[in-house]
């Protein structure tokens, strides 16, 4: 597995060797040694997340949880393709307010490591995506949080150059009212 920082460097992009033939192919989605090595700390995935977005267009985020269930994930989407973003929200990082992203597909394979005290987010770029997501820490409703997809501050490109809508998108009604990332003080 190739494992490579993003311009945020606690930010990995993980790209998984693929082993075809006639029948199709084989890959190791996870190995927990190659991972800590990567980011030089132990990890441990104790909740995995499903989720089915039926149309292009759709918008899942900025979310990110408080402590003490603040959460890293280790993101990938099994069918379909996004656009995965994560923005630095930790204020004592000199990457404080930018953000990353890359684009994970079924046919790519790659997944991206999104740590803890990052906003995390993805636009589907086709109808009927499978997103899946290995996460550090248990979800808890008293400390699940947003903040703004479209905050202007923060400037996100959700994949224009691979036909995202940014006026079509199909939001949750937590998402559609979430506040802007200057009103929020960072829990990180």
């Amino acid at each position: 597995m190739n494992i490579t920082p993003m311009k945020i460097a606690d930010v990995l992009r993980l790209e998984p060797r693929r082993f075809a033939d006639d029948r199709g192919w084989f890959m190791e989605s996870w190995r927990e040694r190659g991972f800590q090595d990567a980011v030089s700390q132990p990890i441990t995935f104790v909740q995995d997340n499903h989720s089915f977005s039926a149309h292009a267009n759709t918008v899942r985020g900025l979310h990110y949880q408080t402590p003490p269930f603040a959460q890293g994930k280790l993101v990938r989407c099994t069918r379909g393709s996004i656009i995965d973003v994560a923005v630095d929200f930790r204020p004592k990082s000199k990457t404080f307010g930018q953000w990353v992203s890359a684009m994970l597909s079924a046919e790519n394979g790659h997944m991206l490591w999104v740590p803890e005290g990052f906003l995390h987010g993805f636009s589907t770029l086709e109808d009927d995506c499978d997103v899946q997501y290995k996460c550090t820490n248990y979800y808890n409703g008293d400390c699940d949080a947003n903040i703004a997809w479209d905050d202007p501050k923060l400037g996100i490109d959700w994949g224009l150059s691979h036909g995202f809508e940014p006026s079509k998108a199909v939001l949750s009604a937590k998402d559609a009212n979430a506040p802007v990332f200057s009103d929020i003080n960072s829990p990180f």
